[in-house]
């Protein structure tokens, strides 16, 4: 449990306010994302670069909306990374085919290169963190969060 600090009746928030299970999930995310960041930054990389990398390698043809939905961030910031992507060889955009002025994006040999040397860099994190749980928790903190997000979407 995270010991919260928040003691005095007239505090804006609960005084469990960080022992949520919430702010749980978010402290995790954080740890794993820190470390992705720590361990892709030699590749020349960021988490966001491996993120819009995979999400094209499991759907090619999205557009940069598409993208900026999927991945929760603005229409601008898919636009700088597609940008340097493109620049470095790694995706390229091609002309959807009923719609002339929207693109879709596609990796290229050297975007699938640069993926798979970064996914084995991600699934070292993951073993790392599979391997602190042990694999039952690890099956049942899957199951958790599947179930956590199921119920959330229907919310």
């Amino acid at each position: 449990m995270y010991c919260a600090r928040v003691t005095r009746d007239d505090e804006p928030v609960e005084r469990d306010a960080l022992d949520r299970v919430t702010w749980a999930l978010r402290r995790a995310e954080l740890a794993v994302q820190a470390l992705k960041e720590q361990r892709l930054r030699p590749l020349g990389m960021a988490t966001a670069h491996y993120t819009l990398l995979i999400s094209l390698h499991a759907d090619p043809g999205l557009t940069g909306a598409e993208l900026a939905r999927r991945l929760n961030v603005t229409p601008q910031a898919v636009a700088s990374l597609v940008a340097r992507l493109a620049d470095r060889g790694q995706l390229e955009r091609r002309e959807h085919p009923r719609h002339r002025h929207v693109q879709e994006l596609h990796l290229t040999d050297a975007g699938r290169e640069a993926l798979r040397t970064a996914d084995a860099v991600v699934a070292d994190v993951e073993r790392q963190a599979t391997e602190a749980l042990g694999p039952d928790k690890t099956t049942q903190l899957r199951a958790l969060l599947d179930q956590l997000a199921a119920a959330l979407r229907k919310a």
